[in-house]
């Protein structure tokens, strides 16, 4: 206690003006060295050091050289307190910061605009949202989050003061200087986002500064070029605009920026600006509001700022109304000198200057300046763009995005089988980012047109129509309007089709449309940063939920606190490593690898993905289809996959049966095929010929059989060059089967011996037999079979057998210079030679893909069969098959996938869990899943182009290699 009231009478020397024991700028711990240092400071200073102290002048770190060189004779002759660094990169701007601090005797306060941070990320969007974007989020811990980051990005760049947060409450949506930098209209939502904000910003050691006092969220006037007037009652003054301020002064706050403002309740002089009135500042903020800390004014060199005209004369009435710091002065030696002039009259005082000299001294030792260190150059890019930056923007935007309308709940999409969705884009941008994340989940088309009746043509053979208005993101205040042509087009585009407008500008835009009834969904996104608009298209389809609040009114159909939540229907979702837990550092060595295997001649390209916890974390594409670098490996890039055809397409067929009770795993062959009964595999069941412990062959090369007498090709026997009623079995480009010929492989396949001894044999057989199976039991195709009960309503559109029906050559690597049975680059077709003659579908392989769309039925099989709002079959059921039933008899296999190896060499790094699966494929693809890690990873190559011999991708282990390394870049 006597501690406390020593501190208390120390205080009220040193800032005579008020008894200040709750002045934030105060460090009780420490307050005893502050004050010494204070002292000592103040002590030496001469009457120009101290005055020069009061002013802070700005600078952009891109300005040329005679900008830079008046700073520094600010600093040299005049003693300047502080500079304000704005436009410009980093690095100059540390530069430059060493250089200033270098030539100051006191060390400069460095102040800045950072009010969504300082760092600028790769698609040229600031480090974190607008405020108003931060307004539509419910949780404030993710704003307090974004308030200490950007603490730590002001920190690690030498900045001790961001002139943030904006507490106005923007309740004009035609303020044009505001808007998206208010958390919104609603006091008691901005009072506790600028609360959040200012604690974490605070906590990283950097002063925080809320403006513009008393409140410069409603006027449609911008104060850069006029003064603007603010013509309330004092009663709505304090029931609005000052409601902020209370609340963050008693929660610490530590400086406050005082607005170019008329308020003629506060302030009787007609046209009198508040940064200039000692009502506003000294009665109202000091003495009634009991503030404390330092006080700004703003820009000083604001039009309209006063009708004096000498220099200086606005500087001096500035401070003597109370104000500490003295903002961009239109002439900073003139006003030093007219002040001094006014001290040496005794118009300003030695108390009134030393209150608040102190007052900044005391503010620069708590910031760290008594012993200050120039800021460092190394690393200082990537510390300012941490990848925890990225993982914090998703975080922030996830919680923002606001569904405004959801009429017969169309968000989130569902039934993709039976959807054809169109994408048109209006405003500055394509919206290409926002289009290619649409893609990601469905068959989307980009319709353009040049007039409304071509795209009401056009639009007819959809069901529904995105419309994407795309707006400027370079800064906030930067135009978001519909133009008069965009909304006739909205509303009759509406009128006549399914529509879902998402906005990806300022809330207000809305303000345009007349109407919105004949839209079927609204989505809120605030900004069209690339995350936003990746995001708002996994709202769309249910990978997101919406959970974000309309933080201001938009007429009578919007209300403010406007929310709609939509539910998640569990499809895969893109994000950042960091956010599920992985290191983005640690997983890059995935890229050496994956380049080194280009190198070595594994395979030309290679398709690597992760994802973990139900996100994409890693997607990249490397090298080229083949190695003469022609076409580069892209998104679109479709692989053979092999024999993951077996766990991909015939497999969730057979566990659907299984849980439909329409099969067992006890079930027989003799059941399943009538022709079985008298051969010699009757008995078999279903477990043991999908565990690979049946003693059947491994394979049976069908091929071989239909060569010519002298070996040298095909036998014209059995194929022709031309199709015809006979031969109309397409095994390749120009090579046509003779279609009876299928009678025979499954014929060779049921009498083919077993083998003598039951062990572990990898067979191929069987899914075979499950083709010939499947395509009688539904009566149609294997291909179709998959087409309707999986792919389509998975959303997995690049998934297929027979992709030339749908791609170009462009999009499908080749996988052999086949030389021996097709003779010729086999390039659309399917590599395996059995899997060719039963026409280019079986069970066993003809499957060709994208790593997304394998990661997504992964992710079904992770889920246990449940994926994008759809059950394809019950959890028990991917127990039953994921279970090795002949570990004891040292088979690692589970029903169809592959498990981890049982001793020191097999499938996997070793490092996954007993409970993972998977399965590799022969052209070099690899997929699997971990439960216990949450984790998918795929790897698609074509190892064997143009020579299948080639098995150095094997020989190397690199799929493991990759696996492991995704397992040591889990942080937790």
């Amino acid at each position: 206690m006597k501690k406390f009231l020593l501190i208390c009478i120390f205080i009220s020397i040193y800032f005579p003006a008020t008894a200040q024991e709750n002045n934030p700028l105060i460090l009780k711990n420490d307050f005893q060295n502050q004050r010494n240092w204070v002292d000592s400071i103040y002590s030496n200073m001469t009457l120009e050091e101290k005055i020069g102290q009061l002013f802070m002048a700005d600078i952009f770190s891109s300005d040329p050289k005679a900008k830079t060189d008046k700073i520094k004779d600010l600093i040299t002759n005049y003693h300047l307190g502080g500079v304000i660094f704005s436009k410009g990169g980093p690095v100059r701007q540390a530069k430059l910061n060493n250089e200033f601090q270098a030539l100051a005797k006191v060390p400069l306060m460095i102040g800045m605009d950072a009010e969504w941070g300082l760092a600028m990320r790769l698609d040229s969007t600031y480090a974190f949202p607008w405020n108003m974007t931060l307004g539509a989020i419910t949780d404030n811990k993710i704003v307090e989050k974004i308030g200490k980051r950007i603490g730590e990005q002001s920190k690690r760049l030498g900045v001790h003061i961001n002139f943030a947060p904006v507490v106005d409450i923007n309740t004009n949506p035609k303020n044009p200087i505001i808007g998206n930098r208010s958390f919104g209209e609603d006091r008691e939502n901005v009072t506790q986002k600028a609360l959040a904000f200012m604690k974490g910003m605070q906590s990283a050691g950097v002063l925080g500064s809320a403006k513009h006092f008393p409140g410069h969220g409603d006027t449609d006037a911008d104060s850069h070029k006029t003064l603007p007037t603010i013509d309330f009652s004092r009663e709505r003054l304090d029931t609005l605009e000052l409601y902020p301020y209370k609340k963050l002064i008693s929660e610490g706050l530590s400086s406050v920026m005082v607005a170019h403002l008329n308020v003629p309740a506060l302030e009787p002089q007609m046209n009198y600006p508040s940064s200039l009135s000692s009502k506003v500042i000294t009665d109202l903020l000091k003495k009634e509001m009991g503030f404390h800390g330092l006080i700004f004014t703003d820009a000083l060199n604001m039009k309209g700022a006063s009708n004096y005209k000498k220099p200086g004369e606005i500087e001096l009435a500035a401070f003597l109304a109370g104000n500490d710091v003295l903002l961009i002065s239109e002439d900073v030696p003139k006003a030093i000198t007219f002040l001094i002039n006014a001290y040496n009259e005794e118009t300003l005082t030695e108390k009134r200057l030393a209150y608040s000299v102190k007052k900044i001294l005391y503010a620069k030792y708590k910031v760290g300046l008594n012993y200050y260190k120039p800021v460092k150059m190394a690393y200082l890019g990537d510390d300012l763009n941490s990848v925890m930056d990225d993982a914090l923007y998703e975080e922030a935007m996830d919680h923002a995005l606001t569904v405004l309308k959801n009429n017969r709940a169309i968000l989130p999409i569902k039934d993709l089988q039976k959807k054809k969705i169109a994408y048109i884009n209006f405003g500055d941008d394509s919206g290409q980012i926002f289009l290619n994340e649409l893609k990601k989940y469905g068959s989307v088309d980009w319709v353009v047109a040049n007039s409304l009746d071509e795209y009401i043509q056009k639009l007819k053979e959809y069901n529904y129509v995105i419309i994407g208005f795309h707006k400027n993101n370079d800064n906030p205040w930067k135009p978001f309007q519909f133009t008069e042509n965009e909304l006739v087009w909205l509303y009759e585009i509406a009128r006549t089709n399914t529509v879902i407008l998402n906005v990806f500008a300022r809330p207000y835009a809305m303000l345009d449309l007349k109407s919105t009834a004949n839209f079927e969904g609204v989505i809120m996104s605030y900004q069209n940063s690339k995350i936003s608009q990746q995001l708002s298209a996994q709202l769309i389809f249910g990978a997101r939920e919406a959970k974000g609040k309309l933080p201001v009114s938009l007429g009578e159909d919007f209300p403010l606190n406007t929310f709609l939540q939509t539910k998640s229907l569990r499809r895969l979702q893109y994000g950042t490593p960091e956010s599920v837990g992985v290191n983005s550092y640690k997983l890059r060595k995935i890229d050496s690898l994956a380049i080194s295997g280009i190198k070595d001649g594994m395979y030309p390209g290679a398709q690597v993905l992760v994802a973990r916890k139900g996100k994409i974390i890693y997607q990249k594409n490397f090298g080229h289809h083949e190695y003469d670098k022609q076409i580069a490996v892209r998104d679109s890039t479709v692989y053979d996959l092999a024999s993951l055809t077996k766990i991909l397409a015939s497999l969730p067929i057979v566990m659907e049966l299984v849980d439909k009770k329409e099969l067992s795993l006890n079930t027989k062959l003799s059941e399943m095929l009538p022709e079985y009964r008298n051969s010699n595999k009757a008995d078999v069941t279903l477990k043991q010929m999908l565990s690979h412990y049946a003693r059947f062959k491994a394979w049976i090369p069908f091929y071989r059989y239909t060569f010519n007498d002298a070996k040298t090709g095909v036998s014209s026997e059995y194929y022709s060059d031309v199709p015809g009623k006979d031969f109309n079995v397409q095994v390749a480009e120009n090579l046509y089967m003779r279609r009876d010929y299928i009678d025979t492989i499954y014929s060779e396949i049921r009498d083919s011996e077993l083998n003598s001894k039951l062990e572990y044999k990898y067979s191929d057989l069987p899914y075979y037999i499950l083709k010939e199976y499947l395509e009688r039991k539904f009566g149609k195709p294997l291909e179709l079979i998959v087409q309707e009960n999986l792919y389509e309503s998975l959303g997995a559109n690049f998934t297929m057998y027979h992709p030339l029906e749908k791609f170009s050559k462009e999009n499908i690597p080749p996988t052999e210079q086949d030389n021996l049975f097709r003779k010729q680059k086999v390039q659309g077709y399917v590599h395996d030679q059995g899997a060719a003659m039963l026409g280019g579908a079986s069970g066993h392989a003809g499957l060709f893909s994208n790593s997304n769309d394998v990661a997504k039925i992964m992710q079904m099989f992770l889920w246990k069969g449940f994926y994008g709002g759809k059950r394809y079959f019950n959890p028990n059921i991917m127990d039953d098959f994921n279970n090795c039933y002949y570990c004891n008899k040292n088979v690692r296999r589970g029903v169809g996938f592959d498990k981890p190896q049982l001793g020191n060499s097999g499938p996997t790094c070793g490092c996954v869990s007993m409970s993972s699966f998977g399965h590799s494929g022969f052209t070099g693809t690899f997929a699997w899943a971990d439960p216990e890690e949450e984790i998918v990873y795929v790897f698609l190559s074509n190892r064997t182009f143009p020579d299948a011999e080639n098995r150095k991708l094997i020989r190397s282990d690199l799929r493991s290699k990759i696996q492991k390394a995704i397992y040591e870049a889990i942080d937790f």
